[in-house]
């Protein structure tokens, strides 16, 4: 059975030694990969030496998996990749529309409950629930309107 991947350090910038270590793959694989991909674009210092962030260490365990472990081409991996991408970005778009849909949130979770209050839930919990969903909701309404 082929050991697990290593957590990814909360760091900034990687080198190209590192990303390989954390990626499982050879550093040689990763410069190919960046000619290959065009989504793979780490930051180049002095020498040339490269510098990959989190999300291009997120990117390459993405390709890594869908090379070797589904099996797909460089070329079905590039289109996979693509997809992936205009779906996350639809996926932004239709949230952003439901997040405008909450603007309109009270803090009093039972005014902007549907129940009435004869078939509202005895069960503090559950109000409790709702109230935390609802925080939750805000905050991350917030996240994205910034």
């Amino acid at each position: 059975m082929e050991k697990p991947l290593p957590p990814i350090p909360a760091k900034r910038y990687f080198t190209i030694g590192e990303v390989a270590e954390l990626c499982g793959v050879k550093p040689h694989v990763l410069r190919y990969w960046e000619q290959e991909f065009t989504q793979l674009r780490p930051m180049k210092r002095r020498g040339n030496r490269r510098y990959y962030q989190h999300h291009e260490v997120l990117m390459i365990r993405r390709i890594r998996s869908l090379l070797y472990d589904q099996g797909f081409t460089i070329n079905g991996a590039r289109h996979k990749l693509q997809e992936i991408a205009q779906s996350e970005r639809e996926q932004a778009r239709t949230g952003e529309a439901r997040l405008s849909d909450l603007d309109g949130l009270d803090s009093d979770v039972s005014a902007a409950s549907p129940l009435d209050q004869d078939d509202a839930p005895e069960d503090e919990s559950v109000s409790e629930q709702i109230r935390q969903v609802e925080r939750e909701l805000k905050e991350i309404r917030d996240l994205l309107s910034v």
